[in-house]
């Protein structure tokens, strides 16, 4: 597969340690650049003038971004060099970035903030490479150590923007990620092997073409896919909204204050990690059930922050343990399904997530806007509940393996003839 052998990966003997270490590192900082500005809407809204139930849209259109990312470049991964791909995605996130923490007009706010959302959908491509080069037997590991990384990402983001933020201002936050993916994407070039063949002979065309298909004729694919669309609805109602009323009377927190919040969240997320190994074992719709039951009333918890702080801080944790379980799951279950097209498979899945990011921002900061935590609350605890909603009446789905196998021959032969999964699919 490879013209030379280096320690950083060893042909037939899996992914070693550092490799996967740095492939979670890079991970985690590409998916911070897409949270960072949810303890900033405060100040950015302050330096452009833009008004609080439309300040929503400077995330809004950063998941949007990452949705369109996730169908156009993520797929890439099946057919092209990955490390020449995810380096160069590196590269350019470091303009936009740059780009973004330079803008004196909205315009070239939300153009920047689109671009960097384009551009994180690095992350995906990093997943599914960690799952090609390890072995099977350490392919569970691998792949969960990487999603480790996206979540301290995520949640550690809030933190480290908070910080930055109260130190230089908003703009220093956008100046030191650029700083940080430029020399990530360098040592990313250092380190990645090189010269591996891509996992398909697909055109570009076909592996797009492929994607809508794999999910409207594989039922698991398609629940999977709505179940992550509304948690991280829910979660991104959360969090979005949740720096206007801290930054307001009585509270008055500060944004290092105010992210300090997803250093609570990451406890519980990380501990969600071990979803994956419950999936494994056939417990992933239990999993999912009690996860999606504590999403829901994690949302009673986060209803008192007006009464109590540390009511809230119980229901963060619930909140992102429950969303982090489910996303794992998710994942999990889905990767084993067509093996032929992991890029295709993570970036069809994570479209979901990414409309469901960006409708929870929107639909929060108007909440807020006009009634107050109490519409927020509401409003996760009715997304929350078509979540499980969701779960509870798919859970004993099973569709015809032979039916599912031909309606995905038809329009997608090249994994058919070699994926076997095809030609068996289940229920969620």
């Amino acid at each position: 597969m490879q013209r030379e052998s280096t320690p950083r990966h060893r042909p037939g003997g899996g992914l070693p340690r550092v490799t996967t270490l740095i492939l979670a590192a890079a991970a985690g900082l590409g998916v911070a650049n897409i949270y960072f500005a949810h303890p900033l809407l405060d100040a950015m809204a302050r330096d452009f003038g833009i008004p609080p139930a439309a300040i929503g849209l400077v995330v809004t259109l950063t998941q949007l971004g990452y949705g369109v990312g996730l169908i156009v470049l993520v797929p890439l991964g099946d057919l092209v060099d990955r490390r020449r791909l995810v380096v160069g995605q590196g590269v350019l996130s470091a303009v936009a970035l740059a780009a973004v923490a330079t803008a004196r007009t909205e315009a070239i706010l939300f153009a920047g903030m689109a671009a960097v959302g384009l551009l994180a959908v690095v992350v995906q491509v990093l997943v599914s490479f960690a799952a090609t080069l390890a072995t099977p037997a350490e392919r569970g590991k691998a792949v969960g150590m990487v999603t480790s990384g996206v979540v301290i990402g995520i949640l550690g983001a809030r933190s480290v923007a908070g910080l930055l933020a109260d130190l230089g201002g908003w703009r220093a936050v956008y100046l030191a990620s650029a700083a940080l993916a430029l020399a990530m994407a360098g040592l990313l070039w250092r380190v990645l092997p090189r010269n591996l063949p891509p996992d398909s002979t697909d055109s570009y065309t076909s592996a797009l073409r492929s994607i809508p298909i794999l999910f409207l004729t594989d039922r698991l694919l398609l629940v999977r896919g709505v179940l992550a669309l509304l948690i991280f609805a829910a979660f991104s109602a959360f969090w979005t909204a949740l720096v206007l009323p801290l930054s307001a009377e009585p509270f008055g927190y500060s944004h290092t204050q105010i992210g300090l919040f997803g250093l609570v969240g990451m406890a519980g997320a990380i501990a969600a990690t071990g979803a994956g190994r419950l999936a494994d074992r056939g417990l992933g719709q239990w999993t999912t059930g009690v996860s999606l039951t504590l999403l829901l009333a994690s949302w009673g918890l986060i209803a008192l922050l007006p009464k109590s702080i540390p009511a809230l801080l119980v229901g963060v944790v619930l909140l992102d343990l429950a969303v982090q379980a489910v996303h794992v799951s998710n994942q999990s279950i889905i990767f084993d399904r067509h093996p032929q097209a992991r890029s295709r498979l993570v970036g069809g899945y994570m479209v979901f997530y990414a409309l469901g990011s960006a409708i929870g921002a929107l639909a929060a900061t108007k909440a807020y806007a006009h009634a107050g935590w109490a519409g927020v609350s509401t409003l996760g605890a009715a997304i929350s509940a078509a979540a499980w909603l969701t779960w509870a009446f798919t859970r004993h789905w099973l569709i015809s393996g032979t039916r599912a196998g031909r309606a995905m021959c038809d329009g997608v032969p090249a994994l058919c003839r070699t994926d076997p999964v095809a030609r068996n699919a289940g229920g969620p």
